[in-house]
């Protein structure tokens, strides 16, 4: 546990909060879809409209629900979030059928997005800037041991096949959540942050979305984080209709991942301090990702054996790439938004992941599926360019927040 929980203190509290949110989570990805179609009745197309419906309206509301947290304080919108979540979730319980799924649904997306921008919030608030990289790069690791777990008890109910047994691990889940906000509660109270005088004279609500280099950057990065459907989808689909490799290596190809990020990612994350390295970090995660698909390219065709080899060198090629990527981005996330709009501006920034998890799997599909080997290779320049792209538009970001420096005021300070 040391390489995963950073020193005891704030820090250690939130990757405990995180570790038991991930495990919710975890639980709720391995059985959500089998308990919906088996246990609530809904056929497998309800189920895809539902949740795209509702992680779109998550997406929207994470921005006003950021700056929630900035104006009314973190501390107390993310255990309200965290509360609401594990509600979300123990109100699939009593669902069965699917205008309540769907209002049900959105009621969980909703409150995981304003979760984690209220988190970042208030992680700002707790945490000094040369630390945070370091932090989130615990939580990270956190959160994947959580998943790890949370994967495991959502296994024993697939095992199991019950009603029950899927009800009994609902519950677990909508328990991880209020476990999370307990956690969340003991935090130190971060006051909430002041409003620029040039915002409140220009009576600006949402400035994140005039801000254009930060939407740049974060449209990029949702290119990049297309990596995330390629392990869960895109490459269980590849090694199960275009190699000859066994299919339990799409499970081991998962551990193989979650375990590295455990062990990795904070080594990973000490060599990004500022927007330069982060900018370097993720152009480097770039051409490693062009070198993944290129070898996932090759193992099509081949003997079983071969093909093995050849997936497993790929994934540990994707770890790194995606190791650099989440410690580059993070700081991005972070060092070109306002301290002032921290919540605001991270509830934005998650919309990346929001869109990657929805038009992902087009994509993935799309190109692996129909093109095979060439859709590799087009995946990996769209990766690549995605992360040299991202260099440019840093320093152009840097350039503006240099500019608008005198306007601002100063960040948010844990409240005495």
């Amino acid at each position: 546990m040391p390489r995963l929980l950073p020193p005891a203190g704030p820090q250690r509290t939130l990757a405990l909060a995180q570790l038991s949110n991930s495990v919710g989570d975890g639980v709720y990805y391995v059985t959500s879809v089998l308990y919906f179609t088996h246990v609530v009745g809904l056929a497998p197309a309800r189920i895809g409209l539902g949740l795209t419906v509702a992680w779109a309206v998550g997406s929207v509301v994470g921005v006003p629900l950021g700056r929630t947290a900035d104006r009314r304080g973190p501390r107390g919108t993310a255990v309200l979030l965290a509360l609401a979540t594990g509600s979300a979730v123990a109100s699939f319980l009593i669902v069965r059928d699917f205008l309540p799924f769907l209002v049900a649904a959105c009621l969980y997306a909703t409150a995981q997005s304003g979760l984690a921008a209220a988190r970042q919030a208030l992680l700002a608030g707790l945490v000094s800037e040369q630390e945070r990289t370091g932090v989130l790069a615990h939580l990270q690791s956190t959160l994947n041991a959580g998943l790890a777990v949370g994967a495991a008890i959502g296994g024993l109910a697939v095992s199991y096949g019950t009603a029950p047994a899927y009800r009994m691990v609902f519950a677990v889940d909508a328990v991880s959540f209020l476990l999370c906000a307990l956690l969340l509660s003991r935090l130190p109270a971060v006051a909430p942050a002041a409003v620029t005088a040039v915002g409140a004279a220009q009576g600006v609500r949402f400035q994140v979305l005039r801000d254009r280099p930060y939407v740049v950057v974060t449209l990029l990065n949702a290119v990049l984080l297309l990596r995330m459907p390629l392990l869960s989808l895109g490459l269980p689909l590849w090694i199960t209709e275009r190699t000859s490799a066994p299919e339990w290596l799409v499970s081991a190809l998962f551990v193989l991942n979650t375990g590295a990020v455990m062990l990795f990612q904070v080594r990973t994350a000490r060599s990004v301090r500022g927007p330069a390295t982060a900018a370097r970090a993720i152009r480097r995660s770039g051409v490693l990702a062009l070198a993944t698909c290129v070898v996932f390219a090759f193992s099509a065709r081949q003997s079983s054996a071969v093909a093995v080899a050849v997936l497993l060198a790929g994934s540990v090629l994707l770890v790194a790439a995606e190791m650099l990527q989440s410690a580059g981005s993070w700081q991005l996330g972070f060092d070109l938004a306002p301290p002032e709009r921290i919540g605001e501006y991270q509830g934005f920034f998650g919309t990346g992941t929001t869109i990657a998890r929805t038009l992902g799997p087009l994509v993935l599909t799309g190109l692996l599926t129909g093109l095979g080997a060439l859709g590799w290779v087009l995946l990996g320049g769209l990766f690549l360019a995605a992360s040299s792209a991202l260099s440019p538009v840093t320093r152009w970001a840097a350039g503006t927040r240099r500019c608008d420096a005198p306007a601002s005021v100063a960040a948010a300070r844990p409240a005495v």
